[in-house]
C-alpha cells in the first residue's frame, strides 16, 4: 500500500513534558499535535502503548493490546470530576528524564482514587460506556486485568511460578481467583476503559488536523504477558515448566559476536497458522482501531526467525526456522484490506525478506546514519539508492541522535558525511541530515523530535542491550518554539511534502 509523500516526527508519550514526571495524555500532547500542524507534518510515529514492565522497555510488555496506565493524565481525570485533587503537593520530578518508580509511587495511588470514585460516583452515561467498552474488549481485556490481578497478588512473580493450577489456567482455579479478586479485576478493567477513551479523544484531534498517528507492533511478545499465559498454545513452551522451550534473538553479526538473546518465546507457527492466524488478525485489528499506520519491528521474523533452544545463555548456538509470513499475510489482507503497514527491514536481511516485504508492497526503512562511517556503512542507506516505496529517518529510538552520532565520528568520518552533504561547517549537522531525508524520493520522511531540537546524546531515547538507563527522555515545554516550527514548515514545503 503505497504511501503519498509526506514527513512528521517520531516521538512516544512518555517523553512530553508534565507535571508529573512522565508524559502523558494531557494538554502538552494536544500542543505537540499544534506544533506538528503548525510545521506542516503529517505523521507521528509512537512506540507500543502497551504497559511496561521492569525494564519500562515499550517491547517488553504485559500484553500486546492493552495500554500502559502511567500515560492516564491525571489532569483529564479531574477535568471530568474523578479525582479532587488539585496536585499542590507533587513531589519534584526531573523534567528531563522519567524516574518511573518515582512516577509508579506517585501515579498508581491517583489511579485508584480514581477507580474508586467512579465505582461510587460515575454517571449511568459513564457506566453504560465501561460496560460497553469491557463487552467489546472482553476477548482481551477479561484475561489481561486477571493476568495483572494475579501478578499484584504474586508480587510480580511470573506467572509461570504460580501454583499450578492457576498457571495453567484450570476452569476451577479461574472461578476461585476471579472471585477473590474481583475488586482487583474492576481497577485494571477501569484503567484500560480510561487509557483508550483519552488515547481516542487524543487521536481524534490529531486526525482532524490531518495528523496520522504511525504505531508500532513489535513481532514477539514478553513470556511473562498475559498473552502468553492466556495462550500458551500460540507458543513454543516447555510443558513442565511454562519456560520458553525455544528463544527468540538474533544471530552473531558485526555488532555482537554472539548475537543478541532476547528470551521471549517463539511462535507456534503451525498452530497459529491452524486456527487461521486469528489471535494475530485480532492483534492487527485492535491496533488499527487506535492507530492510522503501523510499522512492524523485526519484520524479518514473519519469514525465519532465529531460535534458541532453553538453557543457552547466548545466541551463538541457535537456527533459522521458516515461518508462514505469505500464507499469515494474505490471510490479513482477505480479513482486514490492504494493510497500512511499514516493515522495519534492518540487519542481516536475506533475499526472501525483500520478497515477503515488496510482494505486499511494504515500504521498508532507510536510516541515514547507517549510510556513513567506517566499514560498517551501508550504501544502500544513501538517498541516490532508494526508490520512493520507503521510508527514510534520520535516526531510530534505537540510534544515538544525529548531533550525538556525528560528535563520535572519526575526523575522516566526519569529512565523508560532510562531502556528501556539500557542507563545509559541522555547525547545524542535525538541519543537513533532516534536509537530506526531505529532499530525498523517500514517499515518507520521519525525524525523531531530539533532531528537530538538535539534542546530543544525553537525549538518546534507548540503547540497545543495556538493561538501566533507556525510555526516560523528556523534552522541554519551551523546546517547541516558533522558530523550530518555522524552520522545519519552510523545508517541509521546499521539498514537497506539506498538504497544498
Amino acid at each position: 500500500m503505497p504511501f503519498p509523500r509526506t514527513s512528521g516526527i517520531l516521538l512516544h508519550p512518555t517523553s512530553f513534558p508534565s507535571q508529573f514526571g512522565i508524559g502523558d495524555f494531557g494538554s502538552e500532547a494536544y500542543r505537540f499535535v499544534d506544533f506538528l500542524v503548525e510545521s506542516k507534518q503529517q505523521l507521528w510515529q509512537i512506540l507500543p502503548l502497551g504497559p511496561t514492565g521492569d525494564s519500562n522497555s515499550p517491547y517488553a510488555s504485559y500484553s500486546a493490546i492493552a495500554g500502559n496506565p502511567l500515560l492516564i493524565s491525571p489532569q483529564l481525570l479531574y477535568d471530568r470530576g474523578l479525582i479532587a485533587e488539585d496536585f499542590t503537593n507533587l513531589p519534584k520530578f526531573s523534567t528531563e528524564r522519567v524516574d518511573f518508580s518515582q512516577v509508579i509511587q506517585t501515579k498508581i495511588p491517583i489511579l485508584q482514587k480514581a477507580c474508586k470514585n467512579f465505582r461510587t460516583s460515575a454517571t449511568s452515561s459513564q457506566q453504560q460506556e465501561f460496560q460497553e467498552f469491557c463487552q467489546s474488549q472482553a476477548y482481551w481485556l477479561n484475561d489481561y486485568a486477571l493476568f495483572m490481578a494475579l501478578k499484584d497478588a504474586h508480587n510480580g512473580a511470573s506467572w509461570n511460578t504460580w501454583e499450578m493450577a492457576i498457571a495453567q489456567r484450570k476452569p476451577e482455579a479461574i472461578k476461585q481467583w476471579q472471585q477473590r479478586l474481583a475488586d482487583e479485576v474492576f481497577y485494571h478493567k477501569y484503567l484500560q476503559f480510561e487509557f483508550f477513551l483519552q488515547w481516542s479523544q487524543l487521536k481524534r484531534y490529531a486526525n482532524q488536523r490531518e495528523i496520522q498517528i504511525l504505531g508500532d507492533i513489535a513481532i514477539y511478545v514478553a513470556h511473562d504477558s498475559a498473552d502468553v499465559w492466556a495462550n500458551p498454545g500460540n507458543f513454543c513452551l516447555d510443558e513442565q515448566t511454562g519456560e520458553p522451550a525455544l528463544m527468540a534473538g538474533t544471530p552473531p553479526d558485526y555488532f555482537s559476536a554472539t548475537g543478541q538473546l532476547w528470551g521471549n518465546p517463539v511462535y507456534n507457527w503451525v498452530r497459529l497458522q491452524q486456527e487461521n492466524f486469528k489471535w494475530w488478525v485480532q492483534r492487527f485489528q485492535s491496533m488499527l482501531n487506535y492507530v492510522d499506520l503501523i510499522r512492524i519491528d523485526h519484520f524479518r521474523g514473519f519469514q525465519a526467525y532465529w531460535a534458541v533452544k532453553q538453557g543457552e545463555t547466548t545466541a551463538m548456538n541457535g537456527s533459522w526456522l521458516e515461518a508462514p509470513g505469505e500464507a499469515f499475510f494474505e490471510v490479513l489482507k482477505q480479513k482486514l484490506g490492504n494493510l497500512p503497514i511499514i516493515a522495519e527491514d534492518l540487519g542481516e536481511i536475506t533475499p526472501e525478506v525483500y520478497a515477503l516485504r515488496d510482494r505486499f508492497e511494504f515500504p521498508g526503512m532507510k536510516i541515514l546514519q547507517f549510510a556513513f562511517g567506517d566499514a560498517s556503512a551501508e550504501k544502500r542507506f544513501l538517498p541516490f539508492n532508494y526508490q520512493s516505496n520507503c521510508v527514510v529517518y534520520t535516526g531510530t529510538h534505537d540510534n544515538d541522535t544525529t548531533v550525538g552520532w556525528f560528535n563520535q565520528l572519526l575526523p575522516s568520518e566526519k569529512e565523508q558525511v560532510l562531502a556528501y552533504l556539500g557542507c563545509q561547517s559541522q555547525s547545524g549537522i542535525h538541519w543537513d541530515l533532516i534536509r537530506l531525508a526531505l529532499s530525498s524520493v523517500a514517499n515518507q520522511a520521519i525525524i525523531p523530535l531530539q533532531d528537530v531540537l538538535g539534542l546530543d546524546t544525553e537525549a538518546r531515547m534507548n540503547f540497545p542491550g543495556k538493561t538501566v538507563g533507556s525510555w526516560g527522555w523528556r523534552y522541554q515545554s519551551a523546546a517547541l518554539t516558533p522558530e523550530v516550527s518555522d524552520r522545519l514548515r519552510a523545508m517541509t514545503e521546499t521539498y514537497g511534502r506539506a498538504i497544498e
